[in-house]
């Protein structure tokens, strides 16, 4: 209940963001892109400004805007998610053994 009441703060703090996933591991997302809010701030991070990027994605700046913000107050929740993403292949295969990828032809 208490991370139900912690979603609703922070869906009324930063309208026009949601949260998805499982009970475990919800993730906060910006409506209207598809994308969570981590994979935003790390192509901003990769983007030359915010114009290229709402451009070359056909994004709203203010998708991007709103993406910024939320990692500005949460900016270490922001962090570790693109950590968890940026592990290298090795250490996903340790993680999951089952998983296969395909090899580059």
């Amino acid at each position: 209940m208490e991370a139900l009441a912690e979603e609703a703060m922070r869906t009324r703090l930063f309208p026009g963001l949601g949260f998805r996933g499982d009970d475990a591991r919800r993730r906060p997302w910006v409506i209207g892109t598809g994308l969570d809010v981590w994979e935003l701030c790390q192509l901003l991070a990769e983007a030359e400004s915010i114009e290229s990027l709402a451009a070359e994605m056909e994004l709203a700046e203010r998708h991007l805007q709103l993406a910024l913000a939320y990692r500005e107050r949460y900016a270490d929740e922001i962090a570790d998610a693109i950590a968890e993403n940026a592990r290298p292949a090795a250490e996903w295969h340790e993680l999951y053994p089952f998983v296969r990828t395909p090899t580059p032809a």
